[in-house]
This record gives structure tokens, C-alpha cells and sequence, in this order.
């Protein structure tokens, strides 16, 4: 089973300004969440309690960009930010685009709720 993919705030849009090699490694990566399965270039996003959000790092012409999903829940993948790091210092995550992750995983989080678990207590009903 394909699960939906969801997208939080811009980061759809942030995608499709990325180079298009980037643009289809992401792709790819998030269609292997929405399959279940993980992306060799994906890993745990540090400071999210484990393997629930991860990022997809992808470098083109010199460039790092990045990609953070949540597989927190079982019927969907939520893509929560696309950003290019513009930070040549070390490999950490900015705090404003740690920030910007968290406030959109709670409004994921909303919105889950509000989308599926509804939809499973209509079914019960």
C-alpha cells in the first residue's frame, strides 16, 4: 500500500525551485517512504526522539540541500521542510529551520489526527 504524501507549509514549492537532480533524488526518496521503505541517503533528523523524522542531504554543484519528512504515522508521509543550507559552518541544522520543523511536525500532527483518525471512528461507527 502507497500511503499519501502530504506536504507542510511551502516546502512544496521550496522543492520545485531545486535543481532538478536534486528535485528527483528527494522524489525518490520520499516515494520510498510512501512505500515503507527507507532511502539509503535518508537518516534520522537529530533532536526528534529517533527514527520518526528523518532528512534526505542531497549536494548538487557544490550545494547541500535538504529535505525532512515524518513517518510517524501509519496511513502517511508528511514532508515538513525543503530548504537549501546556506551555512558553511559544520553539518549542523540552523535553529530557525529546526524551529520552522517543529512547529510544522505539531500542525502535521493536527492534521492527522484530524484526517485519519476521524476517518477511522466514522468507520467504526
Amino acid at each position: 500500500m502507497i500511503k499519501p504524501l502530504h506536504w507542510m507549509g511551502n516546502s512544496r514549492e521550496t522543492l520545485k525551485k531545486f535543481p532538478d537532480p536534486v528535485r528527483r533524488e528527494i522524489g525518490f526518496g520520499l516515494g520510498r517512504a510512501q512505500e515503507g521503505g527507507k532511502y539509503v541517503h535518508a537518516k534520522p533528523l537529530k533532536g526528534f526522539g529517533g527514527a520518526g523524522v528523518l532528512e534526505i542531504i542531497s549536494d548538487f554543484d557544490g550545494d547541500t540541500f535538504r529535505a525532512i519528512y515524518t513517518v510517524r504515522f501509519a496511513k502517511a508521509v508528511y514532508t515538513l521542510h525543503c530548504f537549501q543550507k546556506k551555512s558553511k559552518h559544520g553539518i549542523e541544522t540552523p535553529k530557525s529551520e529546526i524551529e520552522s520543523i517543529r512547529r510544522r511536525l505539531k500542525l502535521a500532527e493536527q492534521d492527522y489526527k484530524e484526517k485519519y483518525e476521524k476517518e477511522t471512528q466514522n468507520a467504526e461507527n
